[in-house]
């Protein structure tokens, strides 16, 4: 068994398994997407820093272009993660929901928290000035995650809900509302 198959398996089981298994590994999930995300961003500054890179906006420019940003990231991902919750999941794909969430944003795309993370993430570009972090880091961290969710973490939802959400992956998109 390939280890792509393996990680799947691996999560169906601790999707599918206790509450108490669900429970420890979510602190777990959260940390690891926390610590991953936050290395994109310090090793964007480190390379600025090294290359010596221009800054991408004005200073008096930045906080204004990257705080709205960073607050509408926030709020979509803020209310992706209520309605998880709702339905008693949890963001981490070790505890997910139990059901299909067609609800809120999920309403317009399939992955509205990753969308909100990315906005965030170009925000927090923009906030620091950072160029790299515009035009290199964020874009491979968005290409990651578009992988990871293409080749584990979407054929584990259809082994896991089946039908259900081949149907809602047939007719909505992936982060962006009206794209497909």
């Amino acid at each position: 068994m390939s280890v792509r198959m393996r990680w799947i398996w691996l999560l169906q089981r601790a999707a599918t398994g206790t509450k108490r298994t669900r429970s420890l590994l979510t602190p777990v999930g959260v940390l690891v997407f926390g610590v991953f995300t936050a290395l994109f961003v310090v090793v964007a500054i480190l390379v600025d820093d090294l290359l010596r890179l221009p800054k991408p906006l004005p200073d008096d420019a930045a906080l204004p272009v990257g705080a709205p940003l960073i607050v509408v990231g926030a709020l979509i991902t803020a209310w992706s993660a209520f309605h998880f919750l709702r339905v008693k999941g949890t963001p981490v794909p070790f505890n997910p929901p139990p059901q299909v969430v067609t609800t809120g944003p999920y309403r317009f795309a399939r992955n509205p928290m990753l969308t909100g993370v990315f906005l965030v993430l170009f925000g927090i570009g923009f906030s620091i000035n950072s160029l790299s972090t515009v035009l290199v880091f964020t874009p491979v961290y968005i290409a990651f995650n578009v992988w990871e969710l293409k080749r584990i973490e979407e054929p584990e939802l259809v082994l896991r809900l089946g039908e259900d959400y081949v149907e809602y992956r047939e007719r909505t998109p992936m982060f962006i509302p009206g794209a497909k």
